[in-house]
């Protein structure tokens, strides 16, 4: 066809699809190429001079105001300009040399996706609305919830049952009203997110799902673009840039991903999340801040330019701790692996469409460590008759910080971090803590329950080895109460606390 003519042959057998995704791909690298130019261009200095016209001939949307320029040359980006009202909004920041007008208009016209807005994305969004990024992405599947409130900040009490991505819409617009807001009011799949996020500039991941984690950072990998990836749980936090810069060049690699640094999932019981583990709101806070931070760093060309020179001897991993004194500690990380399979596979046949990620992470089913014929539901439990003997004791495993807050009476607790750290000690103990008692049934019967209905399962399997090197235990295990208190609350109280 004469059309193609000139058409390299790569490029001929493609389908739309793919052809739209290289041309997303090379729209990027020569936007990095034009910031590479005007950063190496010499500068004059010159005296400043501020030409306000509100009354051009030029068809524009809305009034504006020419760009300030220099004696010699206009400053890189100044063919464009905000309305009057921006520069008064951004101000206080545009007058610092690392932003400029020229930074400012880089804001504006950066398209950044946050990936939930929970407590990392709440600060998160809220600071680079403020700033004046031009357009956020929302992506979030969840409805607010009065637990998320005390660190969930840009989420109120009246929004309660809303979707996040609406609730997050209303509040920061009523922060910025300059900016664009698109939300996806759901959760990112293999079979939605590289179509998510080739739509954008840069991502962060604000999640706390291993299996989210991983999938965000491969489709940065295949949309090539940056990853800010932050964390946060209990008193602690991390946070790293991640795939920076998403394409190699002469002189810099291209960045890790998340499965570069992690390889492989950590083991499933071993995760705890916010609900399980808690977290204090100014510790998500700090991070989420960081990341806009981060974020800020990436689409600034001036900031840019020192963040690529502070990454040259590795990836900066930044730990945050609010007990220890320093409470910041930075670790470089290696760098992108050669074998790596979202660098190499995943990129190169630019899909995640047959991949797992809850298989690959061992989610695919509830943790189900015991039999069936050893978990009992609350409401069974509960309908022990007593002419049928004594129900077995409950064991709460749960920590005493969360048994002090609400308990089943006359249950006792034996926390599942005591009984895996020493199990012959903790085991003991409760013998004691039965005889005590003055139990009836000799050797009576315990059952274990936790929060969720895993840690329990846990304390069983832990029980079973520790009764056969012990004989002098004096009762048995009926197993654990599948679901926990949760399952406990949904069958049996309904008022029971729900923290």
């Amino acid at each position: 066809m004469a059309e193609l003519q000139g058409l390299p042959e790569e490029y001929r057998d493609m389908s739309l699809e793919e052809l739209h995704r290289e041309i997303r791909r090379m729209e990027q690298l020569i936007r990095l190429l034009k910031d590479k130019v005007e950063l190496s261009e010499p500068r004059t200095s010159g005296p400043d001079t501020q030409d306000v016209d509100l009354h051009s001939t030029q068809k524009t949307e809305t009034q504006t105001l020419p760009c300030r320029t220099n004696t010699a040359r206009k400053e890189p980006g100044c063919t464009r300009s905000l309305k009057v009202q921006e520069y008064k909004r951004y101000g206080r920041q545009m007058i610092m040399p690392e932003v400029g007008l020229s930074g400012q208009l880089a804001l504006k016209k950066a398209r950044v996706l946050i990936v939930g807005l929970g407590g990392l994305g709440s600060p998160a969004a809220a600071y680079l609305a403020a700033a004046g990024i031009g357009t956020i992405g929302l992506v979030d599947g969840d409805k607010v919830e009065l637990s998320n409130l005390h660190r969930q900040i840009i989420h109120t009490a009246d929004n309660e049952g809303m979707e996040k991505v609406d609730s997050a819409r209303k509040f920061l617009h009523s922060l910025n009203k300059e900016i664009k807001l698109v939300a996806h009011p759901y959760h990112l799949s293999s079979k939605n997110a590289v179509e998510t996020l080739e739509e954008y500039d840069v991502v962060l991941d604000c999640t706390d799902r291993p299996a989210t984690r991983y999938l965000v950072s491969d489709a940065a990998v295949i949309a090539k673009i940056p990853l800010v990836h932050g964390s946060a749980l209990q008193t602690e936090g991390q946070l790293m840039v991640l795939n920076n810069p998403p394409i190699a060049t002469a002189s810099k690699k291209k960045g890790p991903c998340y499965r570069c640094i992690w390889p492989k999932p950590p083991p499933p019981q071993s995760i705890l999340t916010c609900g399980e583990g808690g977290i204090l709101g100014p510790v998500v806070g700090v991070i989420g801040v960081l990341m806009a931070m981060e974020t800020m760093k990436i689409l600034l060309p001036a900031l840019r330019t020192n963040a690529d020179e502070s990454t040259r001897k590795g990836t900066p991993f930044l730990l945050y701790s609010a007990y220890l004194n320093p409470s910041f500690k930075s670790v470089t990380m290696r760098g992108a692996r050669e074998n790596c399979l979202a660098c190499t596979t995943m990129a190169n046949g630019r899909t995640l469409k047959n991949y797992g990620y809850d298989t690959f992470c061992g989610l695919s089913c509830p943790v189900n460590i015991l039999p069936p014929d050893e978990r009992m539901e609350p409401k069974a439990y509960r309908s022990i008759s007593p002419t049928s003997g004594p129900a077995p004791i409950l064991v709460d495993v749960r920590e005493n910080t969360q048994y002090n807050i609400c308990h089943i009476e006359n249950s006792i607790n034996i926390p599942w971090s005591t009984i895996r750290e020493d199990p012959a000690d903790a085991f003991q103990s409760m013998n004691k803590h039965i005889q005590h008692n003055g139990s009836s049934q000799v050797p009576c019967e315990i059952c274990f329950i936790c929060r969720f209905g895993n840690d329990s399962q846990l304390a069983v399997r832990r029980f079973r080895e520790q009764q056969q090197k012990d004989s002098g235990l004096k009762f048995t295990c009926k197993g654990d109460i599948r679901g926990g208190l949760k399952a406990w609350r949904e069958q049996v109280d309904p008022e029971f606390p729900d923290y």
